[in-house]
């Protein structure tokens, strides 16, 4: 993975480009941001199936960091990674 681009960031608004990741690592971040009760909305988007890099949006709610949501959120998705890993390795 690339660096990842910060393109907007504002006190309840982050906005970020993950270059050489997919619809997987997104979709599983949108996820559980989602589930965190300080979380607006979070959303991302594709521009061009083969070209384009993924951009995602946090929008947090009134005096919420979205930058400690993302941190959550991606210390959570590595978690079920490695419990998935583990599981994996058992069978």
């Amino acid at each position: 993975m690339d660096d990842i681009e910060i393109l907007k960031s504002t006190k309840l608004e982050l906005e970020l480009m993950i270059p050489g990741e997919s619809h997987t690592i997104c979709n599983a971040l949108r996820k559980i941001l989602m589930e965190d009760e300080e979380i607006d909305y979070a959303v991302y988007g594709i521009d061009h199936p083969l070209i384009g890099e993924p951009i995602i949006t946090i929008k947090a709610k009134r005096t919420k960091d979205p930058k400690k949501s993302l941190l959550r959120a991606s210390n959570k998705l590595k978690e079920q990674s490695d419990e998935f890993k583990k599981l994996i390795e058992s069978v």
